[in-house]
């Protein structure tokens, strides 16, 4: 492939996977082109994929992409890998669907290791799929006169399976005398704003203070992110990780489940993160009023390395697309 192919987005500004695939645009200094519904040209294209945000459902989202792919050359970034917590049923469209988007692709690329293991295990065999991770910017210093705000914060939208629930509970079995709040740094995921209530219902049937800021602007987002006493990220069943990326950027050093895939976000970016072992909500409540007492365990040291940042990141895609 012979320099940077069309960038392609869908037209939405508040999914996470389409702000990135703008992100990586601007840092090539590249436009990025609203993805058409038919395509005569020939020219080579990059798209960011998941089911979720390329069709109605998995089969219309990967039909999509084998049109635009049988006009001319199509890579592909992969978001969302499919996993056995999608349910019997969505394991297996969404898996058929990303089994037609990797045959109809010119080149692929996964965000993590952890990633491209789940993506083989899906579909049963290997994939030659290139890694690059997601970016972070170097972390934001601490402000000098710091006064957090007695929460702890979950960052991103709300969906069960999220890890909500799993810090409401965490935060239940602390004293109630010392129980911050918690808040979701975000709205709910669409169709899931019943699941938001019930969530709110259940905390306040523990003595827990919840709320949800709803959507956030970008300053908005910054400012809670750098105000909270801890941040939490107990994402179920992660493949990979924006949230991470953003609290790093603020200069967060959040508090993380244990798993395969922050394991190695952990070795890429040493002290930038601190794993907690999932399973036991104890485990959870003890870290939380750990760092409730030792605030500055939950920012970056200055000086601490970030990189992949941003403008590596596409730099990566770039020699990427020069080599295929």
């Amino acid at each position: 492939m012979s320099g940077t192919p069309a960038l392609l987005h869908r037209g939405d500004a508040l999914h996470g996977v389409d702000q990135y695939a703008r992100t990586i645009a601007d840092a090539l200094g590249v436009p990025v082109e609203l993805a058409p519904e038919t395509d005569d040209g020939s020219a080579a294209r990059h798209l960011h994929f998941t089911d979720r945000l390329w069709g109605v459902d998995a089969e219309d989202a990967a039909q999509r992409i084998e049109r635009l792919a049988a006009s001319g050359p199509v890579t592909v970034t992969l978001h969302d890998v499919p996993q056995p917590s999608d349910g019997e049923r969505g394991f297996a469209r969404r898996t058929a669907s990303y089994r037609r988007v990797v045959a109809a692709a010119s080149g692929v690329v996964c965000n993590s290791e952890h990633e491209r293991r789940l993506l083989e295990q899906a579909l049963g065999e290997a994939v030659v799929a290139h890694v690059i991770p997601l970016p972070a910017q170097p972390p934001a210093p601490r402000p000098n006169a710091w006064q957090p705000l007695d929460e702890v914060a979950v960052l991103g939208f709300f969906y069960p399976g999220k890890g909500h629930r799993e810090v409401v509970d965490a935060v239940a079995l602390l004293p109630e005398e010392r129980r911050p709040g918690v808040v979701s740094l975000g709205g709910a995921s669409p169709g899931h704003e019943r699941e938001l209530a019930e969530l709110a219902e259940h905390a306040a049937s523990l003595g827990v203070r919840f709320r949800s800021t709803g959507f956030l602007s970008v300053d908005d987002r910054d400012a809670l992110v750098r105000a909270v006493a801890v941040p939490v990220i107990a994402h179920q069943h992660v493949s990979a990780s924006g949230s991470l990326t953003d609290w790093i950027s603020a200069g967060r050093r959040p508090l993380t489940i244990r798993s395969p895939y922050f394991a190695e976000m952990l070795q890429l970016r040493p002290g930038t993160l601190t794993l907690f072992d999932d399973g036991d909500p104890q485990v959870l409540a003890a870290a939380i009023a750990g760092l409730r007492f030792d605030p500055d365990a939950t920012w970056v040291e200055p000086g601490t390395a970030s990189s992949p940042t941003v403008s590596d990141t596409a730099r990566s895609y770039a020699e990427w697309w020069a080599a295929l």
